[in-house]
């Protein structure tokens, strides 16, 4: 039963952003390699492999994808970024969103069951990119994630 509601609840988040995308072609996709736990005061797992679709819109960009959360088990999460900078190959934005971490919500200040709240500043330099959301101040002051990021654009010539 707890199965089913996991997949329920994750469909219905993936579903209500879907609608949201500006474009039917992805636009980017970025490869999560890691994270670090500033100040952490318990041990996590900074090893988080993941994939990411984005679709870059006019003035936002909507992007879902799932990783391996630092709890040790997978997770899927939609987001959507609003670019306050952008220079050449720089961009930073901010961003926010919904994460599903399947029997692991609990372990958040704010969820709701196994759905939390995401809120931060990402950059990208090339493609290279850089996430910093702030912690709860207890188990950690701020997680960062990191990882690699390509345009599609250029696969399709």
């Amino acid at each position: 039963m707890r199965f089913c509601k996991l997949r329920i609840g994750g469909a219905v988040l993936l579903a209500a952003l879907w609608g949201g995308l500006p474009a039917l072609a992805q636009d980017r996709v970025a490869i999560l390699l890691g994270s670090h736990h500033v100040n952490a005061t318990s041990d996590f797992e900074e090893v988080n492999p993941g994939a990411f679709l984005t679709w870059e819109g006019q003035r936002f960009d909507w992007t879902v994808g799932g990783f391996r959360n630092s709890y040790g088990g997978g997770s899927a999460a939609a987001m959507v970024a609003l670019p306050v900078f952008e220079r050449g190959v720089a961009q930073i934005a901010l961003t926010g969103g919904l994460a599903l971490y399947p029997g692991d919500g609990h372990r958040f200040d704010v969820h709701v069951g196994d759905v939390i709240p995401l809120l931060g500043v990402q950059a990208r330099y090339g493609n290279a990119f850089v996430q910093a959301f702030p912690g709860d101040g207890s188990t950690t002051d701020a997680v960062l994630s990191f990882g690699l990021t390509f345009g599609l654009s250029d696969a399709e010539r």
